[in-house]
């Protein structure tokens, strides 16, 4: 990880703006794959969330599975996600299957016939677009055990984490959910 890759990030966001184009969900997966290779995860193991307009809940964008199932409350007192969004900070947690939080999307499969693993570890950062709140995006490790599931998060990764939800938000005005 280092500003090499944010500023390689950057590039592309730049990029993806300069066309003022509808960016779609197969674009915002392939930004989420190089989420993931910065932070050695797998691709369901970056979410980006995006606020309803009246900044009430909380949607899925990716992992692409989670977008039907339903939305979060930002009222939430059990959801990391929601509290990012009130709180407007970032947030990393290294021992999350002992904190409070809601199991509900971790229970969905990601994949056909396939129960995934627990969240283990997670970092979440604000989206935030002209001072408001326009999502969140969340890195995590999941695995059986906390020890499985690799190597802790550390605040350097939560500040980069925070400079990629930066570029996300500036995508947003121009994201197309179908």
């Amino acid at each position: 990880m280092s500003d090499a890759a944010v500023a390689e990030f950057t590039r592309l966001v730049d990029a993806l703006v300069a066309q003022a184009a509808p960016i779609d969900v197969n674009t915002m997966s392939k930004l989420a794959g190089e989420i993931g290779k910065t932070f050695g995860v797998k691709p369901d193991e970056v979410a980006i969330l995006t606020t309803t307009a009246d900044e009430k809940f909380l949607q899925f964008v990716l992992p692409l599975a989670l977008q039907k199932i339903g939305s979060i409350p930002v009222t939430s007192t059990t959801a990391l996600v929601a509290r990012t969004a009130r709180e407007k900070r970032p947030e990393l947690i290294n021992n999350f299957t002992i904190a409070r939080h809601s199991t509900v999307f971790e229970a969905v499969p990601l994949e056909p016939k396939h129960r995934g693993d627990p969240i283990q570890k997670i970092m979440s950062a604000p989206v935030i677009v002209n001072s408001r709140i326009a999502g969140v995006l969340q890195v995590s490790h999941k695995g059986k055990t906390v020890t499985s599931a690799g190597p802790d998060f550390n605040p350097k990764e939560l500040t980069e984490l925070s400079a990629y939800a930066t570029q996300v938000g500036r995508c947003f005005q121009f994201l197309k959910l179908d």
